[in-house]
């Protein structure tokens, strides 16, 4: 397995084979702009249709030329300068649907933040399954005082992650927050000393995401995201689904088949992973 190739984002996959590593390291802070969105947009369509990827993993190392950590300082507004203002709004629209998409994608998402996420940076933290922060990481919303709000997530779905006072206390003030801050109110799950200690932890949480089935992993996460927000009924339904979906894939019956060998610690060839749709 190849991961394809790109020019603004770092994608490798890990010694496993089964991990991708997201490393953001480009412009003067990572800023996310129409190339990066691009490219992002290229790697979710590899991974919707690569069976054997199991967990994702975004980190960056960067420093400032001061030795600030950075993680994602924000979206690339320069780039719009000239712009005309619908360009920019459906340009607005696209970044949501990508970063809908990889709130969605497949499997295990997981952030480690090490410096300063800013805005877009925030939103990002989003689309993650667990995200971890370092003792140097910084998190806010600036939106507000530029004259526009988080459009990528931070209105619609920051209040779910962390209530709504606090994500109105972030986009209406854009007060700058601690990783322990961060903790405190859910933006993040973890605190890590730093970037290789997130990284090392988040290879553990990958390890034993790796043995699980493909497609009950992908299943489980698609029909707890659906049931956000739905009645009573519709959630059992989605689960029933979801659940009868493992069955008719044939990854129920090799659970039973290795069930002595699995509680053992070994892992079954479990196969590709089939989607539900």
């Amino acid at each position: 397995m190849t991961v394809p190739s790109f020019e603004h984002l770092n994608v490798s996959l890990s010694d496993c084979g089964s991990v991708v590593h997201l490393e953001f390291d480009h412009g003067k802070a990572n800023e996310m702009g129409l190339p990066q969105l691009t490219e992002l947009e290229r790697l979710l369509d590899w991974l919707d249709g690569t069976g054997g990827i199991v967990a994702l993993v975004s980190y960056s190392r960067r420093l400032s030329r001061k030795g600030t950590p950075i993680f994602i300082a924000g979206a690339n507004v320069t780039e719009r300068g000239d712009w005309e203002q619908d360009r920019v709004m459906a340009h607005v629209r696209w970044q949501r649907q990508v970063l809908t998409r990889l709130r969605n994608a497949p499997v295990f998402h997981i952030c480690v933040v090490g410096g300063v996420a800013l805005g877009w940076g925030t939103e990002f933290l989003l689309t993650a399954d667990y995200r971890l922060g370092a003792d140097r990481a910084i998190f806010g919303l600036p939106e507000t005082g530029l004259g526009i709000l988080p459009g990528a997530g931070g209105t619609s779905e920051l209040w779910m992650h962390i209530g709504i006072a606090h994500a109105l206390r972030l986009g209406m003030t854009g007060e700058r927050i601690s990783a322990d801050e961060a903790g405190r109110i859910g933006l993040i799950q973890e605190r890590v000393v730093d970037i290789s200690a997130g990284l090392e932890r988040a290879a553990v949480l990958c390890a034993l995401a790796k043995g699980k089935s493909p497609t009950a992993a992908a299943t489980f996460k698609r029909a707890l995201l659906h049931s956000l927000g739905s009645a009573s009924e519709e959630r059992m339904a989605l689960e029933s689904d979801a659940y009868e979906h493992c069955v008719r894939s044939g990854q129920a019956a090799i659970g039973r088949t290795h069930f002595d060998d699995i509680r053992k610690g070994k892992t079954p060839l479990w196969g590709g992973r089939v989607l539900l749709d």
